[in-house]
């Protein structure tokens, strides 16, 4: 399945290339006010996304960590917190470690993401905020091809075509 993007400057080029593709028997959707939203068409929020990311990471990495500095403070024999005595020098080692891997995996796991953003979900959401619209086709190669000689008639902002990896 390919997936074809056009962002157009208001609501009735919008309509104008959806009127357009449907008169050539092409199915297609509109994004932008008034129409479906982002959530409703399923663009994956990249924010949401480096959430779940930084969890999972954060979740493998604190036990991992504890057991990393806890191993290491028992092998070296650091006398590092002498009130702690030695059993708690190697727990507090052990806690340190598990800090660290909490660290790492938000950083690792989706910091960036979350941050930045990813992908091209983030830029489509930000134009359909700035109250622009998209029309998105969906369909075999050959459908993308004849959408786009249509859809460059309108004088799209952008066009951008997709191939979803899933079936591939």
């Amino acid at each position: 399945m390919n997936y074809l993007v056009a962002v157009l400057s208001d609501r009735i080029q919008a309509e104008g290339a959806y009127l357009a593709l449907e008169e050539k028997g092409i199915k297609s959707t509109i994004l932008g006010r008034g129409y479906k939203s982002a959530d409703e068409f399923g663009f994956i929020d990249p924010k949401d996304q480096a959430k779940k990311q930084a969890r999972l990471m954060t979740t493998w990495l604190i036990p991992f960590g504890f057991f990393a500095g806890f191993t290491f403070s028992l092998i070296t024999g650091l006398d590092t917190f002498a009130w702690a005595g030695e059993i708690g020098n190697h727990i507090v080692g052990g806690l340190l470690g598990a800090a660290s891997g909490a660290m790492g995996g938000v950083v690792v796991g989706g910091g960036g993401g979350l941050l930045f953003g990813s992908g091209d979900a983030l830029p489509y959401r930000n134009r359909l905020d700035a109250g622009k619209y998209l029309i998105v086709v969906q369909g075999s190669e050959m459908l993308t091809r004849q959408s786009t000689k249509i859809l460059r008639q309108f004088d799209p902002e952008n066009i951008q075509g997709y191939a979803d990896p899933s079936t591939v």
